[in-house]
């Protein structure tokens, strides 16, 4: 159960950021007013929420996400591997420590927290062109020390590999076809091409927060039985964004 997330706002210079979609330029006012039904929908799932105020020096800098990977022990402090995201981890890892001990991704390993998936006690560590071997390495070695197991998956169609596939808990994960058959002995649902933006859910406390606009993915996971909180993503999708990036849960 998590209690706890941290969120940042957009800035108004949030088109600005990184992306590899052809979808058009963010809508800033339309962003701000998805972004607060993200957060209300957090809240519904009974999170106390921090919401920390936009940084315009960092246009991606509301996808939070990429910042650190969360562990009961510690907070693992991120090393962005985009050049123009660098520094983004510092302003996050000062809230952090109030609540985590941290650890540290160093030079000249890189890592985004959305190459990293947790299933149960093992992790799932995307390389990426954000996440290289040298972090990669370093995280496993952390997440070995403190009891847990990890793996690696190369990542090749998506930015991230949570841009790809999600564990939402109860043994299922949703994916593209690139990682079809990487989860032995789970239920995977393979989402279509047509619909792949679908498979990054985030499943908190009992809720699973989706894309709106992807009937064939919210039908099948309305016959597994999630309580399902739909949201509208649109400006985030433009800017390679999602569910999960757009929060740490503690």
């Amino acid at each position: 159960m998590f209690t706890s997330a941290i969120v940042r706002r957009p800035g108004k210079n949030f088109a600005d950021g990184i992306t590899t979609s052809v979808l058009g330029k963010p809508d800033y006012r339309k962003a701000l007013r998805q972004h607060e039904a993200y957060c209300n929908a957090l809240l519904r799932c009974g999170l106390d929420v921090t919401i920390l105020d936009a940084e315009e020096r960092y246009p991606d800098s509301c996808f939070v996400e990429d910042t650190a990977v969360i562990l009961e022990e510690a907070a693992v402090i991120a090393r962005p591997g985009a050049a123009a995201r660098l520094g983004e981890e510092a302003g996050i890892s000062g809230i952090l420590s109030t609540f985590r001990k941290l650890e540290r991704i160093e030079s000249p390993g890189t890592l985004d927290g959305g190459d990293i998936m947790r299933a149960g006690d093992h992790f799932y560590i995307g390389r990426s062109k954000r996440t290289n071997r040298e972090g990669a390495g370093q995280l496993a070695g952390i997440l070995s020390g403190y009891g847990y197991t990890s793996s690696e998956i190369v990542v090749e169609s998506v930015p991230h590999l949570k841009s790809g596939v999600t564990f939402i808990e109860n043994g299922n994960f949703v994916s593209i076809g690139e990682f079809l058959g990487r989860f032995p002995g789970s239920n995977v649902i393979n989402v279509s091409n047509e619909e792949g933006y679908s498979s990054n859910c985030l499943y908190v406390n009992g809720f699973l927060l989706i894309s709106e606009g992807f009937p064939r993915s919210k039908r099948r996971l309305l016959d597994l039985g999630y309580t399902i909180i739909e949201l509208e993503m649109s400006e985030f999708r433009k800017m390679d964004g999602a569910l999960t990036c757009l929060s740490l849960l503690l």
